[in-house]
């Protein structure tokens, strides 16, 4: 798509956390994020699943929803959705090129001192394709951060910080607590933020800065009672009683332990929109979280003679441990082999420490970024964990290198007819077309259809 390789210029720097140009540009469109009331959602995990359960939920409810999040899986229109479907590439393109010309138009005449970011750019574009498609609700998710993120420019009727952990430390701080007041600071003026399950140390710091900006906080898990049940296949059901409602017995679309506290905020998020005018009734609410579609998140795929790969985008400890906990729970006899790869601010260590107990031997490959890790340097650390976790040092030399992401499935099929795909959301991206699914985000289930 040669409109979007313009926003990969190598000249175009990724990411420089600075307001100052995302606002001049938002600016010089005439404010398109304002065209639309907005939910702004941050957290390390979990983010990307509370904003499908709150996009469904919302169009459920009738409205003309926007979501736009980030990275994208395979195709760059994903991170735009009109109503949960992906804008056309043609919008896409047509977008792109109008906020270019802006751009170039500010940086003509001083308005703009130097070029936008790659992500504040995209940010510009998603802003502008929901105005034109006139949402009744823009649901967007914090790429970074939050203070100095690009998101950050719009004014949210409610906010959310899902969780906190560890990660992008380079950006963000070496603690959860500085990590939680960089997040925090999309709290507004008397505009509720929900709160997931936080340490004490992340959430004394989001408490800090909430009353610090005058917003009241709505602790996601407080006074609710949930009873959850889980399937043999590993999904699970839960009846939910707020302080105003009761859900279910409804079955969560996204599978995982974590998922209840995800649904936790999002049923937050969803009543404090419902007082602030935007009417999301209990059965939408209901069907947000029977019917979120969100791929890469402990996705499984069957192919047609059989194999099975699941496919998970945990990209950091947190996220291993995620992953961890669902093999352990539903994974075949044999742990099955995983197929690895990172982008290179990851802690490798704490990721195979989590991982180690519930996987077999791990075919480590590189994905088709700079970011990547190269395979045989990532190959040395994961060895290097594996032989420090007790009990493991034998497994040292189970360690297989692969040069690309083809090769790397062919060699864990060739282990095990069940794999594991985890590390990055890259190297998902690389791996849906791989396995036949070329648009992951074609198929949304049906809340009321029967499972397999």
């Amino acid at each position: 798509m040669a409109a979007f390789d313009r926003l990969l210029d190598p000249d175009r720097a990724s990411w420089k956390l600075d307001l100052s140009r995302i606002r001049a540009l938002v600016a010089a469109l005439d404010h398109p994020e304002r065209a639309f009331p907005t939910v702004l959602i941050a957290g390390t995990n979990g983010k990307g699943s509370v904003a499908a359960m709150v996009e469904r939920a919302l169009r459920a409810a009738g409205l003309r929803t926007g979501r736009y999040t980030s990275p994208h899986l395979v195709r760059p229109e994903e991170r735009i959705a009109i109503d949960g479907v992906p804008v056309d590439g043609a919008a896409f393109s047509r977008a792109i090129e109008d906020v270019l010309a802006v751009e170039a138009a500010c940086l003509a005449d001083g308005r703009l001192a130097g070029r936008a970011t790659f992500f504040e750019a995209v940010t510009a574009v998603g802003f502008e394709l929901l105005r034109r498609a006139r949402v009744d609700v823009g649901i967007i998710e914090v790429g970074l951060g939050g203070r100095l993120d690009a998101t950050n420019v719009c004014d949210p009727v409610a906010t959310a910080i899902v969780s906190i952990d560890l990660d992008h430390q380079a950006w963000l701080g070496d603690t959860r607590a500085a990590i939680a007041a960089e997040k925090a600071a999309i709290a507004r003026p008397g505009v509720p933020l929900v709160v997931g399950d936080l340490t004490d140390q992340a959430l004394d710091a989001v408490v800090a800065a909430a009353a610090a900006a005058g917003a009241p906080i709505v602790y996601a898990a407080e006074g609710v009672e949930c009873v959850v049940s889980r399937a043999a296949d590993g999904d699970l059901t839960i009846t939910l009683d707020t302080a105003t409602r009761t859900y279910g017995p409804v079955r969560l679309a996204l599978a995982g332990e974590h998922q209840v506290a995800n649904a936790f905020v999002a049923v937050a998020l969803l009543e404090a929109l419902d007082d602030a005018g935007i009417h999301v009734d209990r059965r939408a609410v209901e069907t947000g979280l029977a019917g979120a579609h969100w791929p890469g998140r402990l996705d499984r795929v069957v192919l047609g003679d059989g194999r099975r790969a699941l496919l998970d985008a945990a990209h950091n400890p947190a996220g291993a441990r995620a992953l961890a906990a669902w093999l352990g729970r539903t994974a075949p006899a044999a742990p099955p082999p995983l197929v690895f790869a990172l982008a290179g601010d990851k802690d490798v260590g704490a990721m195979m420490r989590a991982l180690a107990p519930a996987v077999g031997d791990v075919v480590v490959t590189a994905f088709a970024d700079p970011r990547a890790v190269p395979a045989e340097a990532l190959a040395v650390q994961v060895r290097a964990a594996l032989a420090e976790c007790a009990g493991e040092t034998g497994r040292v030399e189970r360690v297989h290198v692969a040069a690309t992401t083809a090769a790397a499935l062919e060699t864990a099929w060739r282990l095990s007819r069940d794999i594991v795909v985890a590390g990055s959301i890259f190297l998902l991206g690389e791996v849906y077309p791989l396995l036949g699914r070329s648009d992951p985000f074609e198929r949304e289930p049906d809340p009321s259809a029967p499972r397999s």
